[in-house]
């Protein structure tokens, strides 16, 4: 884990270089959700049931159903489309990059780590190579320990998300990060971050993925 950790450093530094650029390449914002909440998903008054084009390794029917209800409205009612998956696709965050190409629309990514533990994030925008953080207050982290926690945004800064060829963030502030990905996509770590006030995602800081697939919500 050595290296991790020297990998780690330079990760911190970027994010506090990026502290001075908190405005740039953001899209227009929603309002913010109440900090760092963590709730059990209730089904909506009437149901829907997302129709999934393709197989999930890490989803079941119950938790897709459960994650429903904090989807932004606009995607709601259309079908989930397995863009990318590491069972199929192999491990690499350049191949995920290019699976997402030529689309637009909003993502699920899912991630089950070496122990078990089932989270992910919502991109209210396609997950993308950027040299700055950009996204929207729709984005939101969240985990099944086991039961659903959603983390909504806090509105206290707009790093909603970053990547480049050797790293993929989601949320940060101080010099922690709520999601990070490496390029390898067999690593990754999770802290409380000041864009979600979330919990630790994994139950270590710093996990080994088992499982990694993305779902466009088109």
């Amino acid at each position: 884990m050595k290296a991790l950790r020297g990998r780690y450093t330079l990760l911190t530094d970027c994010l506090e270089e990026a502290q001075t650029l908190q405005r740039v390449e953001t899209a227009e914002q929603e309002e913010p959700g109440r900090a760092g909440v963590g709730v059990t998903a209730s089904p909506p008054e009437e149901p829907y049931q997302p129709v999934l084009n393709g197989e999930s390794n890490i989803l079941c029917a119950g938790q897709v159903q459960q994650l429903v209800p904090h989807l932004p409205p606009r995607v709601t009612g259309y079908p989930w489309n397995l863009l990318y998956c590491t069972a199929r696709d192999g491990f690499s965050l350049k191949s995920m990059y290019r699976s997402m190409n030529k689309l637009s629309s909003p993502v699920l990514l899912v991630i089950r780590d070496t122990d078990g533990q089932m989270f992910g994030a919502f991109s209210s925008t396609t997950i993308r190579l950027s040299s700055c953080f950009y996204g929207t207050g729709e984005t939101f982290l969240f985990s099944f320990s086991p039961e659903l926690k959603v983390f909504k945004w806090t509105g206290s800064n707009t790093f909603f998300m970053k990547g480049d060829a050797d790293l993929l963030v989601i949320g940060g502030g101080s010099g922690k990060f709520g999601l990070w990905l490496d390029g390898d996509m067999y690593h990754g770590g999770s802290h409380r971050c000041e864009t979600f006030d979330n919990e630790i995602l994994s139950p270590q800081e710093q996990f080994f993925i088992q499982d990694l697939e993305v779902w466009a919500l088109t």
